[in-house]
């Protein structure tokens, strides 16, 4: 019955009792959110292009932020060290096109999936082989200091807001662009039959060396904000399981989803954690994504945006 008091009435009174608290839970975790939201995008503009899950895309965020970090540790100024890591990402697009998925046009999912997993193991040796593996500090100029509002009742972290508003005009940008452009258009064409797109027309090789251009661009976000908060090391690249939640509850094959996933992780594992984490011990918000996308692929397993799948025999 303790158990169960702790579970089902206290935290409603903590937060009644408590509005100014659950009110900065909200609004970390919503900046956490958008950070996540980012991630999770990547995977989405992929997924929507070639219909396969890219499991690289953790490695993608490492070997950016690796990239960045390395270079600046050179001497390289940051705003020339960023021209550079793009230019990468770039050249990396066009090495996935010509390598990699021009030789998998209609294949099978778990071929497609398989082959990143191949690519993700070349990202990590390739960036520890040019860059090292130990921990590297990350110093973009951006404050990390707190700050308070509402007269000191709710207290916020610079970088945090600062990071949040990065990721949510990037957010906004690509739902912009895949909403409102002829290859955002595109893309959901691509993704449904590669030979069916080409014979109308459909640049298939653009439209793959655009979408891992953007998603390295994406992958370079988030490695710099990920990065600057934890520094530089290969734990980054685990930052790919925390958009798998995001995924499964927004939907695979949606930018909006994509969105609202991140902000709905990030809000429910802050506020759980502040208020539900007694309760357990501790530590719920390393598990309470993962424990919500699981009621998802029971209740909803096509997400909040993702397109029901109808199948006939």
């Amino acid at each position: 019955m303790d158990f169960l008091t702790a579970v089902f009435v206290t935290p409603f009174i903590e937060i009644y009792e408590s509005p100014y608290f659950f009110m900065e839970l909200v609004l970390v975790g919503l900046s956490t959110g958008v950070l996540y939201s980012l991630v999770a995008l990547g995977f989405v503009l992929i997924f929507k292009a070639s219909g396969m899950f890219n499991f690289a895309q953790g490695a993608m965020v490492l070997f950016a932020a690796l990239t960045l970090v390395g270079l600046m540790e050179h001497g390289v100024p940051l705003w020339a060290a960023l021209l550079l890591t793009m230019a990468v990402m770039v050249a990396l697009a066009f090495v996935v096109e010509r390598f990699m998925l021009r030789h998998l046009v209609n294949q099978e999912g778990l071929i497609l999936f398989m082959a990143t997993i191949g690519l993700n193991f070349i990202l990590e040796g390739t960036g520890q082989l040019m860059w090292g593996s130990d921990v590297k500090r990350l110093e973009v100029g951006i404050p990390d200091q707190p700050f308070d509002i509402l007269g000191g009742k709710i207290l916020l972290n610079t970088f945090d807001v600062t990071a949040a508003v990065i990721g949510a005009l990037l957010v906004i940008s690509l739902a912009v662009f895949f909403q409102k452009t002829p290859m955002g258009r595109a893309l959901r064409a691509v993704a449904d039959d590669h030979q069916a797109a080409l014979s109308v027309g459909i640049p298939l090789k653009t439209i793959w060396i655009a979408v891992w251009t953007i998603a390295g661009i994406v992958a370079l976000v988030a490695g710099i904000v990920w990065g600057a908060k934890s520094g530089v090391q290969f734990s980054l690249s685990l930052i790919a399981l925390k958009a798998l939640p995001v995924l499964i509850l927004g939907g695979f094959t949606s930018v909006p989803g994509a969105i609202v996933g991140g902000l709905i992780i990030g809000v429910g594992e802050k506020v759980a954690e502040g208020f539900w984490g007694p309760a357990f011990g501790g530590a719920i918000e390393n598990w309470f994504a993962y424990m919500l996308a699981l009621a998802f692929l029971i209740f909803r397993p096509q997400g909040l945006f993702g397109e029901k799948i109808i199948e006939r025999v």
